[in-house]
């Protein structure tokens, strides 16, 4: 899905199938709407019947009470019209909102269960764009968009029909003319239908750039990129513009061309009414019946027509959003999962593991890895960056699957068990932290919805944010900005931890956990994380070193192998790769144990 030239364009309206499903559970509320319909359609088709009555029978009888009672036919049928219509309005509007709403929840639950190899590939922008501009123009075909045509459709049948009863010489030739006005149409139809498509493309690519760019607005303004990130946000605007401008000429076309044929289908079937009349073959009761029928049918083909072009963008926007609902995770639980041991030990076990990103098929991450990690051990990783630490990561939760070789949790293959179990044995402190447009207390909740406010402070004690918490201006409840960007990176980090202490997994993974903090902060999280780590398996990636020195056993990866293990003292004689990495702070070490972090 990167780029929208390499998804295959819709040939037909059968995207719009993938609507039958969300419109399933509201099938009474469609069939109370289609109700209203037919009853307001059908009060809109006797107002002709009872305008002819007015004219040939109550202006010849010169009766004034007889005209009275035809005008109160024909008011009569107008309230049923408008009370029908008003009816039919509020429940296909109804169910359109709740059709697009149901639409966006689903897409968006499908996308959060996607693997990571698949937003590799996706654009955060495009994702987004799906889920506002496509279900928006969903939105108007399965609300308004269907009200208008249903109704359009009915009265263009009905009118059709009852000009048949008027007049059928009048109907064949109205009848002869419908195919020389619809084979055109639907050929602008289908371009349309394309280019609706290219436009929503194109406003995904605009969405995407912005997102991108706002995401990362210190590094913009910090190399002074705001005039080349504004050109090239114009460039993808004229990009949308020129497309959405193609679009709707061929639009005007098509609404023009249609109108002119309507109109003039419609012109010459009077022409041959006026005669008809003039001839004593219909009274002008009949030609003012069959008038009104053709001003129906002209009323309802333009709507028809102008709904045809919203219904071809309909459909590409379906399409897009079909993509989605109907991907597949590569990494999901299997039919029968296998249960892991109640009681989790956190014993893990890479066996003989080869892996390569799916971006990156030519180079191995990971080679040959076989590695077994006690329950309770402190295992740090070293090595340079690209070495595979983090890649260890992504495969004990279980992001992606190696393509051979295995990885165990408590003897069970994480492979055969269902990935949310696995998970939530794993509590992960991130180097790039994280935080959700929340308040604190909710940004720490996220370790354990379930947890107490006291919990929650407990954890928060324990990760040495409680004092800068309290100290924001509404405490716990603070709102922390989108992002957690009114938090200095510190304090994100520290929020991140007592997240990890609240959730009190089995097995731990620290990825430059205390990167962020000041000397002064760290000694606090330093000592929360050693209690953390003395009853669970810890991961560590390139830690500090003081960290690195305390783990029950260090593992050097170059080049997605595992070059040597062993303590610090150990490997400082032994490997000189580690003896390399360490020399930088080493001697920094000594005086000072907060130095800067090992390579990673």
């Amino acid at each position: 899905m990167e780029k929208p030239v390499d998804r295959p364009k819709s040939k037909s309206l059968r995207p719009l199938r993938a609507l039958v499903p969300f419109l399933r559970p509201y099938r009474v509320t469609l069939l109370l709407a289609l109700l209203a319909l037919v009853l307001a359609a059908s009060a809109l088709l006797v107002l002709p019947m009872a305008l002819r009555q007015v004219i040939d029978h109550g202006m010849t009888s010169k009766d004034i009470s007889t005209i009275n009672s035809y005008f109160l036919g024909f008011l009569g049928a107008a309230v049923v019209f408008g009370v029908f219509a008003a009816l039919r309005f509020y429940l296909v509007t109804w169910l359109g909102e709740r059709v697009v709403a149901d639409v966006r929840a689903a897409v968006y639950r499908r996308v959060v269960h996607m693997d990571m190899a698949f937003f590799e590939i996706t654009k955060t922008g495009e994702v987004l764009s799906r889920l506002t501009a496509d279900t928006t123009l969903v939105q108007s075909i399965s609300g308004v968009g269907l009200s208008i045509a249903l109704r359009s459709a009915i009265s263009l049948l009905g009118g059709l029909v009852l000009m048949g009863w008027t007049s059928a010489r009048l109907m064949g030739v109205m009848v002869a003319l419908i195919p020389v006005i619809l084979l055109p149409l639907f050929w602008f139809g289908r371009r349309v239908r394309r280019l609706s498509r290219d436009s929503q493309d194109r406003i995904a690519d605009a969405s995407s750039l912005a997102g991108e760019t706002l995401g990362a607005m210190q590094t913009v303004q910090a190399f002074t990129l705001e005039g080349l990130q504004s050109r090239r946000f114009d460039s993808a605007v004229e990009a949308s513009f020129d497309t959405a401008v193609q679009r709707n000429r061929v639009r005007a076309a098509l609404t023009g061309m249609g109108m002119i044929e309507v109109l003039g289908a419609i012109t010459l079937v009077l022409w041959l009414g006026a005669r008809a009349v003039l001839a004593g073959e219909m009274t002008a009761g009949q030609l003012g019946q069959f008038l009104f029928y053709a001003g129906f049918v002209m009323t309802a083909a333009a709507a028809l027509i102008e709904q045809w072009g919203e219904v071809q963008r309909g459909a590409g926007a379906m399409e897009r959003l079909a993509e989605l609902l109907e991907a597949t995770p590569a990494i999901a639980a299997p039919a029968q999962p296998v249960q892991l041991p109640a009681a989790g030990q956190g014993a893990l076990r890479f066996e003989g593991v080869r892996f390569n990103y799916p971006s990156r098929p030519e180079t191995a991450a990971l080679n040959e890895f076989t590695l077994d990690i006690q329950p309770g051990e402190t295992v740090a990783f070293v090595g340079p960056s690209g070495a595979g630490k983090s890649t260890t990561f992504q495969l004990v939760l279980r992001f992606y699957d190696p393509q051979a070789g295995r990885v165990t949790l408590d003897g069970v293959d994480i492979a055969t068990t269902d990935p949310q179990q696995l998970r939530a044995r794993i509590g992960l402190v991130p180097q790039d932290t994280v935080l959700f447009g929340a308040s604190a207390r909710d940004n720490i909740r996220y370790g354990r919805p379930d947890a107490t406010d006291q919990e929650i402070e407990d954890a928060a004690k324990a990760a040495a944010a409680d004092g800068f918490i309290r100290e924001l201006p509404q405490g716990y409840d603070t709102f922390l900005g989108e992002r957690g960007t009114r938090l200095s990176g510190g304090q994100r980090q520290r929020i991140a931890i007592a997240r990890a202490i609240l959730k009190n997994p089995p097995v731990l993974l620290l990825d430059e956990a205390t990167s962020a903090l000041d000397s002064g902060s760290e000694g606090l999280v330093q000592e929360a994380l050693e209690r953390l780590t003395r009853t669970r398996t810890t991961l560590i990636i390139a830690h500090r070193l003081s960290t690195v020195r305390k783990a029950d056993r260090i593992v050097v990866m170059d080049h997605g192998r595992i070059v040597a293990t062993g303590t610090h003292e150990q490997l400082l004689a032994n490997s000189p790769l580690y003896a390399q990495l360490a020399q930088p702070q080493f001697g920094a070490f000594e005086s000072e144990p907060a130095a800067d972090p090992v390579t990673g």
